[in-house]
């Protein structure tokens, strides 16, 4: 008799533990990924502000999966869903796959929001990808380089005031770092000008940083930046952003205008296109980010052999975290390897566990959140340390990572501060080429312009 054959879309933490978890179950695993890697997400910022590289928080999905005998690892990008005939079409650079599934577990996780203002994206990019932090990278370190070769002082402040949008974790601490670099890292390397003198503003529509750790954590962490030289402007809608300004309305209407070159935008998820794909084929509901409205089982009703974990799944009381990936992909696959060995699968629905919030503000400084217990400080930023080196998959990593730590946290070096123009104008270009262009490129063909949109390479 064959064996059940499954399929994981995403190779995130969900789609990496709901392969783990079915290591050993009666299945044959096929994970299908548009990158090679599994990306620990909560350290992107790192990678983006010179402390770590990316080989520290993405290692090779193969090499994590290499033990477990039916598990197979595929790159490529999912193009199309077949609920009918249960298959999935996938395609890397030109070359295009269907594979069928029994069972087929959706964890493709979400991308940035940007409220309708898609053309933000241009002048500043999220913090999804590895191509993300990257290009960060490149744009607040060459703002510095930049700077220091510019004639006027008017185009120096224009390069030296650093925009975040976002006042969740992900903003709080890109603010943070950058407010370290300016202030601690890059004091005494230039020669005409201060890098101390560098503005760092973070913005958000909340009327507190940091919402969902409650009022008393977000004034500690609001004081904190205070103090490392963050302004924070809580309660404005960013209106309007071009190549050198940045425009926010605040909540008595007045609007402010600041010249600005270096934007990082980290507010707002949306749902990967693959949500919009399964409501197409399967008329299920969507939420207002996207993301795809599952059954008590995380299941697409009526198709209980199709689930969806993460980002991407919409469920009551489950933020969009690492926690939640994870419980929902190992509950999915006990159901999965239930099945597979003709027991019938448990009927209880999925319940998420609140393991706690976390987030740096700076060195030595953090917020954390368990249930009632509320904790700051450096107690705080060394349980940060601890939990998140725990998560980070591969021994070789967590040396790496620690090694790299040691330099940033008890120096004042960075250990990564290469940039490239490829790293700064890649996405653009590629944006600017249209989709299915690689295999052109890499044959050497002239015209390589494909179609547009671009999601993809």
């Amino acid at each position: 008799m064959q064996r059940q054959r499954v399929v994981i879309i995403g190779s995130g933490f969900g789609g990496l533990f709901a392969a783990k978890e079915l290591r050993g179950a009666d299945v044959d695993v096929t994970l299908v990924s548009k990158t090679s890697h599994h990306l620990f997400q909560p350290l992107l910022y790192q990678v983006a502000t010179g402390i770590l590289s990316e080989g520290s928080i993405a290692p090779a999905t193969r090499e994590i999966l290499r033990r477990h005998r039916n598990a197979t690892v595929v790159t490529g990008l999912v193009t199309d869903i077949d609920t009918t005939a249960r298959t999935i079409t996938h395609r890397y650079h030109d070359a295009e796959t269907v594979t069928p599934y029994d069972h087929l577990v959706v964890a493709a996780g979400a991308g940035q929001s940007y409220f309708g203002n898609d053309h933000f994206a241009t002048f500043a990019p999220g913090m999804k990808t590895i191509d993300d932090a990257l290009e960060l990278r490149a744009r607040i370190f060459s703002a510095f380089e930049t700077a220091e070769a510019a004639d006027s002082s008017s185009e120096r402040e224009k390069l030296l005031t650093f925009v975040v949008v976002g006042a969740g974790p992900t903003g709080v601490e890109m603010a943070g770092q950058i407010a370290e670099l300016a202030h601690v890292t890059l004091r005494g390397q230039f020669r005409r000008i201060n890098p101390s003198t560098a503005r760092i503003i973070l913005i958000d529509g909340a009327a507190q940083v940091l919402p969902p750790f409650g009022p008393r954590l977000g004034r500690k962490t609001q004081r904190s930046l205070e103090l490392s030289g963050v302004e924070v402007v809580l309660g404005a809608i960013v209106t309007d952003m071009d190549a050198d300004s940045v425009s926010w309305r605040a909540a008595d209407g007045q609007v402010t205008r600041v010249p600005s070159v270096a934007k990082v935008w980290a507010a707002g998820v949306r749902g990967s296109e693959l949500g919009s794909l399964l409501a197409e084929r399967t008329g299920v509901a969507l939420d207002r980010s996207g993301r795809v409205e599952v059954d008590e089982h995380l299941a697409i009703p009526g198709h209980p052999e199709v689930t969806v974990v993460g980002d991407l799944a919409a469920v009551p009381g489950v933020p969009g975290v690492a926690q939640g990936a994870i419980q929902g992909a190992r509950y999915v696959a006990r159901r999965i390897a239930d099945a597979a060995a003709g027991r019938q699968p448990t009927p209880v629905p999925f319940r998420y566990t609140d393991k706690g919030s976390m987030a740096t503000i700076a060195k030595f400084s953090a917020v954390v959140k368990i249930g009632r217990l509320e904790l700051t400080g450096i107690i705080a930023w060394v349980a940060w340390l601890f939990l998140h080196l725990l998560y980070i998959a591969g021994f070789k990593s967590r040396v790496t990572t620690l090694l790299h730590w040691a330099i940033s946290f008890l120096g004042t070096g960075r250990t990564e501060r290469v940039i490239t123009n490829q790293q700064l104008v890649g996405r653009l270009a590629l944006e600017q080429l249209g989709q299915r262009v690689t295999g052109r490129l890499l044959r050497g063909e002239r015209d390589v312009r494909g179609e547009h949109p671009r999601r993809d390479a």
